[in-house]
C-alpha cells in the first residue's frame, strides 16, 4: 500500500511559486498556503547571514512515492538542505471524509486506498476541516454536539481548486478556512460525520475534513475530567 500523507512545507513568501510549481510538476496540485513569519533570533540570523523573512505554509497530500520525488526535486532545484530556503515534514494521514475528497486531493498520483494510518491507537487525533471563508461558526457547533471542545482557524488560499468539479461536482472557491480541532479517537468518527452532515459537500460551507494521529496531548485535562463526569 502507497500510504498517505500531510505535506507541510515552511518556505520564504519569495519562493511560494517556484515550490507549488515544483509540486504541481511531480502531481501535487491541490495545495492550501498560508502566510506566517519566522521567529529565529537574532543572534542565530546573524550566523547564517540571513535576514528575517515572512513565511509561506503549504498543505498538501502525498504518497511516499510522491514525497520521495519531491523531496529529492526540492533538494536539487530550491537548495532546500540550505539554511533559509524551507524545510518540508510529513505527518501520517488517519482517514478523509469521503471517496470523493481522497479522489480530488490525490489524483495524479500513485494511491491505493488500505488500512488507516499505523499510528490509529492514538488517543487523540487532528481534525483539520477545510472550508469557504466564512462558516466557522457551522462547523464547531457542528463538532461540538458531538463532545468536540474548541478549534483554532487559519486562513489559506487553495491552489488546484479548478479540478474539484471533476471529482466533487461542483467549483470551489480558492479563499479557505482551516479549523484544526483536537478530539478524542472514540469520537472521532462521530464527529467527522456530524460536520459532513451539517457543514459539508451540500452546505455552503462545502467542507472536506480529514484526521490526523496525535502522539501526545497537554491541556485536555479539564476535558477529560468533563467527559468522565458525563458518565458518571
Amino acid at each position: 500500500m502507497n500510504e498517505l500523507y500531510l505535506m507541510v512545507t515552511i518556505a520564504p513568501r519569495t519562493s511560494a511559486r517556484q515550490y507549488l510549481e515544483l509540486f504541481a510538476a511531480h502531481g501535487v496540485t491541490v495545495t492550501l498556503s498560508a502566510l506566517g513569519a519566522g521567529t529565529a533570533g537574532n543572534e542565530l540570523l546573524d550566523y547564517f547571514g540571513l535576514e528575517k523573512t515572512e513565511k509561506v505554509v503549504t498543505f498538501s497530500f502525498v504518497t511516499r512515492s510522491t514525497w520521495r520525488a519531491v523531496k529529492s526535486a526540492m533538494q536539487r532545484e530550491l537548495r532546500i538542505d540550505v539554511p533559509g530556503t524551507g524545510i518540508a515534514f510529513l505527518v501520517p494521514v488517519s482517514s478523509i471524509g469521503g471517496k470523493k475528497p481522497l479522489a480530488f486531493f490525490t489524483d495524479g498520483q500513485d494511491f491505493e486506498a488500505g488500512e488507516e494510518s499505523v499510528l490509529k491507537d492514538t488517543k487523540y487525533e487532528l481534525l483539520v476541516v477545510i472550508a469557504n471563508q466564512g462558516h466557522t461558526e457551522l462547523i464547531m457547533d457542528a463538532a461540538r454536539e458531538e463532545q468536540a471542545g474548541g478549534g483554532t482557524v487559519l486562513h489559506a488560499k487553495g491552489t488546484g481548486m479548478e479540478k474539484a468539479e471533476k471529482f466533487l461536482g461542483f467549483s470551489l472557491v480558492n479563499e479557505k478556512e482551516m479549523v484544526f480541532i483536537v478530539v478524542k479517537t472514540a469520537t472521532k468518527n462521530r464527529i467527522m460525520k456530524a460536520i459532513m452532515t451539517k457543514a459539508g459537500m451540500n452546505t455552503d460551507a462545502k467542507s472536506i475534513v480529514f484526521s490526523l494521529p496525535v502522539t501526545g496531548t497537554a491541556g485536555m485535562r479539564l476535558l477529560e475530567l468533563a467527559k468522565d463526569e458525563t458518565d458518571e
